[in-house]
């Protein structure tokens, strides 16, 4: 007797544990940033997606990758902008704003696919695309409102507009990735391969850029994170981070996009109950309001990424 779930099943069952990992990534990172470095946070978090990821796919795959050099370029420019450009703006901005704030509105990243694909694609925005589009772009104002009265800052548009910038740019950034993905896999690249290759450009481009700038750290320096608690937390979030990725690849590949992403985009709300569980109050201060605009990014998110 097969014990073998349906794909639909299996597919939400692995989009749930993508959820879970974006929501715990943000979480580990907060905790890990209160006093640590971003830096640090994302040279341990992409080592551990790597070394979780390329060995088994490497052994698993051998010796047909099925890569080609636009598929690898494409793969390799979608690490570069959603697990480098992207993932340092998120990480700055979970540090700088909390959690809470920073998932809402990376989670609108939906929008900016959608408005890209407008561009570059041609396709026509509908009734409904424009509905979704707005109650993001509300919820969002509400978000950076509630931050701006949180931290103190003069209650004004311009103070608002203020606190959108860094998860704003990795909701732009990270609305990249998917048309680069799309690109590599028409190539025939098996999904697990493409992961690995973005994984790993990430990787090394990001470490040749701190290596550039100041030096890549010490193993003093990891030894420091280790010692104040800081490392554990880093750690943490790359294995969050490699759950969450091996799990939307998984579920992508074997159940519907109308399945998979209504899950996936529920991360934000996850994120909003896990601050209030387990992150101190002085690090998150979670509002009704708060929660309530995170609704309804969810909800806009959803609809602007299934309306097409």
């Amino acid at each position: 007797m097969s014990l073998a779930l349906p794909e639909v099943t299996a597919g939400a069952f692995l989009a749930v544990l993508a959820a879970l990992g974006w929501a715990g990534q943000y979480v580990f990172i907060r905790l890990g940033t209160r006093t640590g470095s971003v830096t640090d946070a994302m040279l341990v978090s992409l080592a551990c997606n790597v070394a979780l990821v390329v060995p088994p796919v490497a052994v698993l795959y051998y010796p047909d990758y099925g890569l080609t050099p636009a598929a690898a370029a494409a793969f390799a420019g979608a690490g570069l902008a959603g697990s480098v450009l992207s993932r340092v703006a998120q990480f700055e901005a979970t540090r700088t704003i909390g959690a809470s704030r920073t998932a809402p509105v990376v989670s609108s990243t939906a929008l900016v696919s959608a408005l890209l694909a407008v561009v570059f694609l041609e396709e026509t925005l509908t009734s409904v695309h424009l509905a979704g589009i707005v109650l993001i772009v509300v919820a969002v104002g509400v978000i950076s409102r509630e931050t701006a009265r949180d931290d103190g800052a003069a209650d004004s548009l311009a103070d608002a507009g203020a606190y959108l910038l860094l998860p704003v740019l990795a909701a732009l950034t990270l609305g990249i990735e998917p048309i680069l993905l799309k690109v590599g896999f028409a190539a025939g690249t098996p999904t697990f391969v493409g992961l690995a290759v973005m994984l790993s450009a990430a990787a090394v481009g990001y470490a040749a850029f701190v290596a550039v700038r100041d030096g890549l750290p010490s193993p003093g320096s990891l030894a420091g994170a280790a010692g104040d608690g800081n490392l554990r937390w880093y750690v943490g979030a790359g294995v969050a981070g490699t759950l969450a990725l091996v799990g939307y690849f998984a579920a992508l590949a074997v159940a519907p996009v109308v399945v998979v992403v209504p899950i996936l985009q529920a991360a934000p709300l996850l994120v909003v109950g896990l601050s209030v569980a387990f992150l101190p109050r002085r690090l998150e201060r979670v509002t009704p309001r708060l929660v309530a605009a995170a609704a309804a990014v969810v909800v806009g998110t959803v609809v602007v990424s299934l309306s097409g």
